[in-house]
């Protein structure tokens, strides 16, 4: 495959990659605290291949671009009042801990319920868990209050004189780096590799009952950049097949010495 050809799939790979990253967005524009991703670009130059070879020596490298990596804006997503007791939305640092069969993972989905052994759970089933555990709720509890700090209270059943209570605190976390977190599928985030979390304190955390974090992607951002990646694979697919077009007739003429 001649070098023009092999530097356009490069940057038609890349634009690929893009895009899904792009679609992937929109289509988790109503994900409760999803965050939303970006594609980093890295230029990647051939240590073989040249862009001229008539000249030994002191031919160029050729350039390609290479999706390096897909970084994750943690952002603050706008918060939205829903009215429900069991939602809770984070205002600022931290993150929610749950359990999954595959260890502790981390989200900012405050979108929770109690499930049928009362204990207070995601919305896929995944306890949620406090400073010593999870959360659980007796039968005959109602009125559940959560305060910014986190702390959950139950109003006493005057009908069985069961008192009011302390049911435990949400336990929130943060990463020992900025980028300590990365997604595990799910809505969820996994500790990388060698990073760490710490407790938040009652004085760091501000949560807000009965509402959600919304995503923190931007649409109009988001539909402007589909636009613009899209413009830029039909432009390069067009310029490809100009160029297979020069080289097949240049090979008919070449091929017919006496036209």
């Amino acid at each position: 495959m001649e070098n023009i050809s092999l530097v356009g799939l490069s940057r038609q790979v890349a634009l690929r990659r893009e895009l899904d990253v792009i679609a992937n967005n929109l289509a988790n524009l109503n994900t409760t605290g999803f965050k939303g991703d970006a594609v980093v670009f890295e230029e990647f130059i051939s240590p073989t291949a040249n862009d001229q070879t008539f000249q030994r020596g002191a031919d160029r490298r050729l350039s390609f671009v290479w999706d390096r990596a897909t970084a994750t804006n943690l952002g603050q997503g706008p918060l939205e009042q829903t009215g429900n007791g069991l939602d809770v939305g984070i205002g600022g640092r931290g993150y929610f801990v749950v359990r999954t069969p595959e260890g502790e993972r981390y989200t900012r989905n405050g979108s929770f319920e109690i499930n049928a052994q009362g204990q207070l759970v995601t919305k896929q089933g995944y306890p949620v868990l406090g400073d010593t555990g999870p959360i659980t709720f007796d039968q005959a509890d109602s009125g559940i209050t959560i305060t910014r700090d986190g702390t959950i209270s139950v109003i006493g059943n005057n009908a069985t004189n069961q008192p009011a209570g302390l049911r435990g605190r949400l336990r929130l976390v943060e990463g020992n780096t900025p980028r300590a977190l990365e997604k595990a599928g799910d809505n969820l985030f996994q500790l990388r590799a060698g990073a760490q979390v710490t407790n938040l304190t009652p004085a760091n955390v501000d949560l807000r009952q009965g509402y959600i974090e919304k995503s923190n992607v931007t649409p109009v951002v988001e539909m402007s950049r589909m636009i613009e990646v899209t413009r830029a694979y039909t432009a390069l697919s067009a310029s490809i097949e100009r160029h297979d077009q020069l080289r097949r007739d240049a090979i008919r003429s070449l091929g017919n010495p006496a036209s």
